[in-house]
């Protein structure tokens, strides 16, 4: 694979949480994130992206979210549960995504906010379509999917060189 591959990237932040008694990296998903969860496993799969490799947080509503949705999808990705995910600024998650192999062409990310938007935001150099405006009036809530696209080498991966593909909501905003 080349260095000016095109990739793509998807941005998944975790469906809704519950509040119980437990540290906030043990929240479960609420019965609205197990049902949100599939339906982002289904537009991940309407994608048609067959992606090689998905980094998931280590916190218990991501898996939770990953488990539910990579049921809907066609092909499961090679998981890599990432611990660094959990709590990360944008800058961290750049870092970390800067250390993928370039073998990876279509790499799915699940996490949190307010890192997942912020990535999403920081990426997004353009955008088809009415993607960015949309994304920015929702604010990429629980379960929300950005997924971009760049040029390039997962080391080259930085602020303003991708491009926003597209953002679906749970709610279809």
């Amino acid at each position: 694979m080349s260095a000016e591959t095109t990739r793509r990237i998807a941005l998944l932040r975790h469906a809704k949480a519950d509040w119980p008694e437990v540290s906030d990296h043990d929240r479960p998903l609420a019965e609205r994130g197990r049902q949100d969860a599939p339906a982002a496993g289904l537009k991940l799969a309407d994608t048609g992206i067959a992606f090689d490799l998905a980094l998931c947080s280590t916190a218990a509503r991501t898996r939770e979210t990953w488990k539910l949705a990579v049921q809907e999808m066609p092909q499961r990705p090679k998981t890599h549960y990432e611990e660094r995910i959990y709590d990360a600024s944008p800058g961290e998650l750049i870092a970390l995504l800067n250390e993928v192999s370039d073998e990876v062409s279509d790499l799915l990310v699940i996490g949190h906010n307010p890192g997942m938007h912020a990535l999403a935001d920081a990426l997004s150099g353009r955008a088809e379509g009415d993607a960015l405006a949309r994304m920015t009036r929702t604010g990429f809530p629980t379960a929300a999917l950005a997924v971009l696209s760049f040029t390039g080498s997962w080391k080259s991966l930085e602020h303003g060189v991708g491009t926003l593909l597209d953002y679906w909501t749970p709610k279809g905003h």
